[in-house]
């Protein structure tokens, strides 16, 4: 029995070599291993058979059956070399660098037109020598609406206009409420801008309900309107043209008289009329005017020694106008094909 045993060790060995040596792939060396070194393989089997011998012969068969199982698996060993070594040229060829193709430029990141806009803002008054202040994105009543004169019943303080919170906060619905905070803080002369994130319950393809804002003022004594015209119409001319036109018509603001809206021809069609103009050749950039009296009194200025102006924008409206945007929503849509053209 153990010389047949023997006999079948070396036959099984070249068997195995013999199939190694075809396998084509390394899916079917891993077969082969399973089926001659596997614990339910041909060997196996052959060592189980091993317990059925005695003495000499079971030696003899023993030594046989190991080196079976030897010359199997360096003839595995070998041929999986091999194989691994063709896949690994294979795919170093298929992965060859042709030094000859142009080099891909990597995207590089940019400020969002918003930011730059506002950047541009700020940096005109600053030139002007106005500072720049902040303040909190929640508010109380008091210093959104009540110390900037708007009556109980002025229809800003309504539920669809502002978003109220619990406990008499509210999230501010302009960067005004920083005049308030500055004022209570400093005595004249004061120069500020104020830009930062407001928030109104509005929402179509030229509001959002979250938007941008530069507040500023100037508070001095004998601060007269030609004084708020001479600097903001240096502001358009910056931002926009040297030679655009521009205007200011009577408007109402309940922390400013006499109050104003400020026009610059538009930038469009050039003044000659048009759909985003309405036809006027006008468009409306910013609300502007005397600081109210009243805004004195709550800050605890003397309305008669004190006089100052004040004016807001929406940095949105400017960058519309700036970039002829005609939807306000692409500015938070994110999307890399419109941000990379600023």
């Amino acid at each position: 029995m153990s010389e047949s045993l023997v006999d079948q060790s070396r036959a099984l060995a070249a068997e195995a070599s013999d199939a190694v040596g075809k396998a084509d792939s390394l899916a079917a060396i891993e077969s082969l291993r399973v089926l001659y070194l596997g614990k339910k393989g041909r060997l196996a089997e052959m060592f189980r058979r091993l317990a059925e011998l005695t003495g000499s012969e079971k030696s003899l068969a023993g030594s046989a059956v190991n080196t079976a199982k030897r010359e199997i698996e360096e003839a595995i060993r070998s041929r999986e070399e091999v194989l691994e070594a063709q896949a690994r040229d294979a795919r170093l060829s298929s992965e060859t660098v042709d030094v000859s193709l142009p080099g891909r430029q990597p995207l590089r990141g940019r400020l969002h037109p918003i930011t730059q806009v506002m950047d541009e803002i700020v940096g005109v008054f600053s030139a002007l020598g106005f500072a720049v202040a902040e303040g909190p994105e929640v508010e109380t009543d008091r210093y959104n609406f009540e110390a900037l004169n708007f009556p109980l019943d002025h229809p800003a303080r309504d539920m669809q206009d502002t978003f109220f919170l619990p406990g008499g906060l509210l999230l501010r619905t302009h960067t005004s409420p920083v005049q308030v905070r500055v004022m209570e803080r400093l005595k004249p002369p004061i120069r500020i801008v104020a830009p930062g994130k407001v928030y109104r319950r509005d929402a179509d393809v030229t509001h959002a309900p979250m938007f941008h804002q530069v507040e500023g003022f100037l508070v001095d004594r004998e601060v007269s309107f030609a004084d708020l015209k001479g600097v903001l119409s240096l502001f358009a001319r910056t931002v926009f043209s040297p030679d655009v036109r521009v205007r200011f018509r009577p408007s109402f603001f309940p922390f400013v008289e006499p109050g104003a809206e400020m026009d610059i021809g538009c930038v469009l069609c050039g003044g000659k009329g048009c759909r985003v103009c309405g036809g006027s050749g006008w468009l409306e950039i910013l609300g502007a005017g005397l600081i109210h009296p009243n805004v004195f009194r709550a800050v605890g200025y003397d309305p008669e020694e004190t006089s100052g102006f004040a004016f807001g924008m929406g940095v949105e409206r400017i960058a519309m106008l700036r970039y002829g945007i005609d939807d306000i929503r692409l500015f938070a849509e994110n999307d890399l094909r419109f941000l990379h053209q600023f």
